[in-house]
């Protein structure tokens, strides 16, 4: 399978360090061959390095170096925020802060939640086994 995910204007990307850690960027042009300007609706137009973003597969058509307002306008019309919590990786992502988020009894009730949900699977599949099991022949 051919690499699909190059740098270029208009490719979102997750920011993987620094303070804007998590934060979805749109690279909007390319200063050198580290280095790109990035820019998000809720975010200061910034120089980020190359090695502090991870590309998204998802590309919004936009000029190099737009108006804050034209890269809003360009985001809402190719609706990166749903694309990006309906990828598995953006899904993945946003387990990861729930889970970080929870507190001790939070965790002490999923806890009892998974030991209930697998008591009930092995109580259907033994019902099943017990169902589905041959008749042992005895000799006469």
């Amino acid at each position: 399978m051919p690499f699909k995910r190059y740098v270029e204007i208009g490719r979102v990307a997750l920011v993987n360090y620094g303070k804007d850690y998590g934060k979805l960027v749109v690279i909007v042009d390319v200063v050198d061959q580290n280095t790109a300007l990035v820019d998000a609706p809720d975010m200061v137009r910034s120089q980020m390095n190359f090695k502090r973003l991870t590309l998204t597969d998802i590309k919004i058509d936009i000029n190099r170096v737009p108006k804050k307002k034209t890269l809003i306008d360009a985001m809402e019309k190719a609706d990166v925020k749903n694309k990006w919590e309906n990828s598995s990786w953006g899904r993945k992502l946003i387990v990861q802060k729930r889970r970080a988020s929870l507190n001790d009894f939070d965790r002490f009730k999923l806890m009892l939640a998974k030991i209930k949900r697998a008591g009930i699977v092995r109580q259907e599949l033994a019902k099943l086994r017990k169902e589905t099991a041959q008749p042992k022949f005895s000799s006469i």
